[in-house]
């Protein structure tokens, strides 16, 4: 979101005389406050607890659904808008200044915007960290400032070393835009455009294998990159076309296959469950073992006097006072407003207060692992918080999706906001007013995000075939798991089965990252794997294409002069497909 968000506001700019040329620091700013506006869909979960808590049943829940309404899901936003945001704050001397974590997107976006802006590459911090570790989004990375041609001046380049997508940048964002949103447009007058069947009527009707050519779902193909979609259409083959037809067949999911209760859907959704819990667990071992180094190092720093030297004035960083009064607000107006929310009989203040504690211990080992490898592992954290609740509060299934969603907000909002703290580092932007875009960007989006999901509910079913929200389903399978221990026939075997092979091959991927082996990013990803299970065909298959055309992009790129230009242009296309749709 930050490569897309940098872009797209310094090509906005450029239609605004009064405020064009941005500076780079102006950009960063922009960037930030896009990313914090963007981020609150995710951590308010709006695609996955809101939807979960509307599926309850009394029967599997002991509780009737939980239908937020727009004052509702306001107050929720509101409760976890700015935990994040405080969170983020005082990791960045910790992780950004004294141990030089990568943060290889808000590296990736400090470059882009050094280019964009005619200026010299930044000056990275531990780069060969950075060439080691694997980026794995779709985006071909710029190169290191090693690889920069020689700057004539120090904030500018020469005429002839303009980039090219300084040129077609709009010509290539227009035409992507208007062609997704034609074919978005046509799609809703002829339905048929996005649910082609792909072998034959029989076998889209019952077993759900369409093809939907949506070129947003490219353009999210692009950005994922083709290993990671190759992974989830390895998940697809697997759940769509091995276990879904065996699981109806031996009669273990004897409803319609699109069935989330008694079809093979549902079915293969344990196992998916199985696979990302067990990758979560492997993946977070190395990143609390160096959270633990760290603390020790931190230690001996701190006995030894050893103060790392602050890079920006106190003038321009968010003082201890704000970030200490901002998280004790926020966490006692957040526990007040889920209190009026939910009721004491869905979750109590004590549960919603160490919902918090927790959710910032989760906090700082979402913020390690993204500043390493560029992965946020929140859906992992999510399960975790929701395990330490099966003990806390059990048997209440609100209680224990709620509590997972204010643990997993805090480590969604601050790992995507420390990827911007990071670009403004290397960029020499203020830390305070990154702050304040923060915190601006936040609060609208507790308003816009609110407003968009009460249209989008209105409009359509969710969950429902055009908007799945198959993470609410984990939610909800998990949380009843942890209540009542019941599992649909034979989907424990599996279970087990398929945790232990995604134990192995987890492993496996965190040591080829660890050896700086070659061959790391074309291990399988597990979560990308299980996604396959929990999307039908038709989403997984139009990502493909997506990453197969990066995957060429790239290698076309890397064959021209100017591929920090081919970079940029496969990012601009992409994020015209997505704005299109």
């Amino acid at each position: 979101m930050s490569l897309q968000s940098a872009l797209l506001g310094y090509l906005l700019a450029r239609l605004i005389p009064s405020i064009s040329p941005l500076t780079p620091q102006e950009n960063v700013v922009l960037q930030t406050t896009a990313v914090a506006t963007g981020t609150m869909p995710l951590a308010a979960g709006f695609v996955g607890i809101i939807p979960a808590l509307g599926l309850l049943e009394r029967g599997p829940d002991g509780q009737d659904p939980v239908v937020l309404t727009w004052a509702s899901a306001v107050g929720w936003s509101c409760a976890v808008a700015y935990f994040g945001v405080f969170l983020a704050a005082p990791l960045r001397k910790q992780t950004i200044i004294k141990e030089k974590l990568v943060f290889p997107s808000g590296t990736a976006t400090a470059q882009l915007i050094s280019v964009m802006h005619r200026q010299p590459p930044p000056k990275i911090d531990g780069a060969s960290s950075l060439r080691r570790r694997p980026v794995p989004q779709g985006y071909t990375q710029l190169a290191a400032e090693e690889n920069a041609q020689p700057i004539a001046q120090e904030d500018q380049v020469p005429e002839d070393d303009v980039p090219v997508e300084l040129e077609n940048g709009w010509a290539l964002l227009g035409w992507s835009f208007l062609s997704s949103g034609a074919l978005t447009l046509l799609a809703y007058f002829f339905p048929i455009l996005f649910s082609i069947p792909l072998f034959g009527r029989r076998l889209a009707r019952k077993w759900l294998w369409t093809f939907s050519p949506s070129l947003s779902y490219v353009g999210q193909g692009i950005i994922m990159g083709f290993p990671t979609t190759l992974s989830m259409n390895l998940g697809m083959i697997v759940g769509w076309a091995i276990l879904s037809p065996l699981s109806k067949h031996k009669g273990w999911a004897p409803g319609p296959v699109s069935s989330m209760g008694n079809g093979a859907r549902g079915w293969i959704l344990w196992v998916a469950l199985a696979i990302m819990c067990a990758e979560a667990v492997v993946s977070l071992v190395p990143v609390i073992v160096e959270f633990a180094r760290g603390l020790q190092r931190l230690w001996y720093s701190s006995k030894n006097d050893e103060e790392e030297e602050e890079t920006e004035p106190e003038e321009r960083r968010v003082p201890t006072s704000w970030v200490l009064g901002g998280m004790a607000a926020t966490i006692l107006f957040g526990t007040i407003v889920v209190w009026m929310i939910f009721g004491a009989a869905g979750i109590r203040p004590w549960a919603t207060v160490l919902a918090f504690l927790i959710g910032s211990v989760l906090g700082l080992l979402g913020v390690r692992a993204l500043g390493e490898t560029d992965l946020n592992p929140v859906s992992g954290l999510g399960k975790l918080a929701q395990l330490a609740f099966a003990f806390l509060q059990p048997g209440n299934v609100v209680a224990n999706i709620v509590a997972g969603g204010v643990a997993e907000a805090g480590a969604q909002q601050a790992g995507d906001l420390m990827q911007d703290l990071k670009t403004g580092h290397l960029l020499h932007a203020s830390p305070r007013a990154q702050f304040y875009g923060q915190m601006i960007g936040s609060t609208l989006s507790i308003f816009v995000s609110a407003t968009a999901y009460q249209l989008y509910a209105k409009a359509y079913t969710i969950p429902s075939p055009a908007f799945p929200a198959p993470t609410a389903y984990v939610w909800l399978s998990l949380a009843r798991l942890l209540r009542n221990g019941n599992l649909p026939p034979k989907s424990g075997e599996f279970m087990l089965w398929f945790g232990v092979a995604a134990t192995i091959v987890a492993a496996a991927k965190v040591r080829a990252v660890a050896v700086d082996s070659k061959w790391a990013r074309w291990i399988p990803s597990g979560v990308a794997f299980a996604i396959g299970f929990l999307n039908t065909p038709n989403f997984s298959i139009a990502r493909l294409i997506g990453g197969l055309i990066e995957l060429w992009w790239s290698h076309r790129s890397s064959r021209r002069k100017d591929n920090k230009s081919g970079s940029v242009e496969i990012i601009i296309v992409a994020s015209g497909f997505v704005l299109g749709e």
